[in-house]
Parts: C-alpha cells; sequence; structure tokens
C-alpha cells in the first residue's frame, strides 16, 4: 500500500497469481470453437502494473522510453504498465523469475484465454452478457487506463482480473510473419472488441500506450508456493 495524497491505494504483489486448474476448456472465435486440454498453471490475477516496471527498472537499470518513465512515478503505480515492447515484456519476465526463484514467462494464448473464459467458454470473463461497468472499455467512457483494482465484479472463473478491457496484453505464443498476438482489448475497445476469444496480431517491437501484459509462474511442485 502506498499514500496517493490522501488516498491509499493497493499495489497488486508480483506473486499475486490465481490457478487455472487442469482440464479442457472451449476455446476458439465463434463458429470455429474448440475443446483443448490445458495444463493447470499460475496467471498474474492483474496485469503487471507500474510500480513493479519501475522496480524491474530500478534493479536492472533498464532503460525505458519517457512516455514509459513518465507513468513509473506514485500516481499511475497501480495503473497497468504500457509503452513495453514485446522483447521488454520478456525481460521483465526474467527478472520476476530472479525475484521469485521461479520459471516466470509470457502466458501463451490459449492459457490467456482459458484463465479468462474457465470451462464454461464464456463469451466475457464475467459472463455471456456485456457489462460495461465490469471493465474499462469505450462503453464506459474511460478514457485512459484505470487502477487494475477497479473492476472485482469483472473477474474471470479463475479469479483473474481485468480480462476484458484497460490494455491489450502480450502473450507468448511463437511469432507468425514477424508478429505477436495481444490478446483482452483495451480501454479504446467496444464490447466486439473485449471477447476473450478475440486475438489481434501485433508489432513486438511496437510499443502502444494501450498494449500491457500479465505474468504466468509455472508450477514448480519443488518450490514454495506463490500467493494466491
Amino acid at each position: 500500500m502506498v499514500e496517493a495524497g490522501l488516498l491509499r491505494v493497493r499495489l497488486p504483489d508480483l506473486d499475486d497469481v490465481v490457478e487455472v486448474g487442469a482440464g479442457r476448456y472451449r476455446l476458439g472465435e465463434p463458429g470455429e470453437e474448440r475443446d483443448e486440454w490445458i495444463a493447470a498453471t499460475l496467471i498474474g490475477r492483474f496485469p503487471v502494473t507500474n510500480d513493479q516496471v519501475a522496480a524491474f527498472v530500478a534493479a536492472t537499470g533498464h532503460a525505458v522510453a519517457s512516455e514509459v518513465a513518465c507513468r513509473l512515478g506514485d500516481q499511475l503505480a497501480d495503473h497497468p504498465a504500457t509503452g513495453l515492447s514485446f522483447a521488454e515484456a520478456e525481460a521483465f519476465c526474467a527478472w520476476a523469475a530472479a525475484e521469485l526463484a521461479q520459471p516466470v514467462r509470457l502466458p501463451t494464448g490459449v492459457e490467456w484465454e482459458a484463465a479468462a473464459r474457465g470451462p464454461a467458454g464464456r463469451r466475457w470473463p464475467w459472463g455471456d452478457a456485456f457489462h460495461a461497468d465490469r471493465c474499462a472499455c469505450a462503453e464506459a467512457a474511460s478514457g485512459w487506463t484505470v487502477p487494475v483494482t477497479t473492476h472485482p465484479g469483472g473477474a474471470s472463473p479463475a479469479g483473474a482480473e481485468q480480462m476484458a478491457g484497460n490494455v491489450w496484453e502480450w502473450v507468448g505464443d511463437p511469432p507468425s510473419d514477424g508478429w505477436r498476438c495481444v490478446r483482452g482489448g483495451s480501454y479504446l475497445d467496444y464490447a466486439w472488441g473485449l471477447r476473450a476469444s478475440r486475438s489481434l496480431a501485433a508489432d513486438p517491437e511496437r510499443p502502444t500506450p494501450t498494449t500491457g501484459f500479465r505474468i504466468v509462474i509455472e508450477i514448480d511442485s519443488g518450490a514454495g508456493a506463490p500467493r494466491r
């Protein structure tokens, strides 16, 4: 917790994760659905925050763009980190792995979608009917990023939050023709663009103010359990 004026805000811990249980999940766009087996994994409850990126920068000396650096102060500490390339997201994961002494990486697209939809294959993380008050989106006129703890009512069946709206999130699928993928939509997207099944191709070298990421901690029975 930190002081922001008179407001105390919650800053999620790096190891604040939820478990996506092993099983079959209904994935894919409407008309292209498939059942796919997903191994159990631990995915970040929230997107990576500016506070966490500030710790990464302080520890490693990693140089970030000026528009990223200006967001790393206390005022936006609990907002999702944006403006980072795919490679920078991977560099953050490498630092996080050293901090937590456990394997850390970006989620794959299917892991991300399973975490967002649950075994029933929900259209949005909270269900099959859209609710603009459960996410940062165009219908809600958010206009910019919001703190990652803003919409607990928008949590997925696994308990992951902010998987619809606020920021797009890099996923770790192999590149296709040099492009990577992002999931989840952003505060600029409408309901259709926030569907958990939607995947968008993105230039991995082009950071944007609407793209962030979350981590996966690989399950290791020999290590201490992360927070859940």
